[in-house]
């Protein structure tokens, strides 16, 4: 098949898909069809369903492209998996996609993966935004391009988060406390991790790279938490 011909076959379940979308997650290495002598793209049914299961673990599960990457890449070394309309999947991913557990968050959630960067207009088109609403994301501090101009995948989940949190009738504007509230965290666990780091010993720095992981998890999870106690409180369930 063309790009063409897989664009319209994911767009029914997926609207939001682009060609140049299909054409990110190439790059990424998530999929890689065959080419004709001209050059062209040629996508096998089982291309197909390769993006169609990447594009509903972001979706449904907000998952990141460098974690669903990883868990294919563990697929087609053939670790132990489960065959998905001619894809083998992990039966880690496979039970997550048919069930997402407590959604509370574990250290290797934060653990550093192989750098990413995308451009602004990379970021736009993966996020489904347009350039005004990044402005104004960027103008509340709830995403920070890099040193160099990029953006990091979270990014993305960042802007979607905010584009969902829109359709209730809440602003950019409204969630600067969310930033404050993330730096305040964030400045915390620099307070009690710093003095590991500094200690001259080898192992000091792997040490401190376990111990923010940790004390970022449980912080989360913290969050996750009184949220959850608090909501029970407004709903009365």
């Amino acid at each position: 098949m063309s790009i063409g011909a897989v664009l319209a076959q994911l767009r029914a379940d997926f609207p939001d898909v682009t060609i140049s979308k299909i054409r990110f997650l190439e790059s990424e290495g998530l999929v890689q069809p065959g080419r004709t002598r001209s050059g062209y793209r040629q996508f096998s049914p089982a291309d197909v369903e390769r993006l169609r299961f990447v594009l509903s673990a972001q979706r449904d599960h907000y998952l990141p492209l460098k974690v669903i990457k990883e868990q294919l890449d563990a697929a087609d070394r053939g670790a132990d998996g489960h065959e998905v309309a001619g894809t083998r999947l992990p039966r880690k991913l496979v039970a997550l996609s048919a069930h997402t557990g407590d959604g509370l968050p574990a250290a290797g959630d934060f653990a550093p993966g192989r750098e990413i960067r995308l451009t602004q207009e990379e970021l736009l088109a993966e996020a489904g935004i347009d350039a005004p609403v990044l402005t104004e994301l960027e103008q509340y501090g709830l995403l920070r391009p890099g040193a160099a101009g990029f953006y990091d995948p979270d990014a993305v989940l960042v802007a979607r988060t905010v584009k969902a949190m829109t359709e209730f009738g809440i602003e950019p504007r409204h969630l600067r406390a969310f930033r404050a509230s993330a730096d305040r965290e964030v400045g915390l666990l620099e307070q009690i991790v710093t003095p590991v780091s500094r200690h001259h010993d080898a192992d000091a720095r792997a040490r401190a790279d376990e111990m923010v992981r940790e004390l970022a998890a449980l912080s989360v999870t913290l969050h996750t938490l009184l949220v959850k106690a608090g909501i029970r409180g407004v709903t009365g369930g």
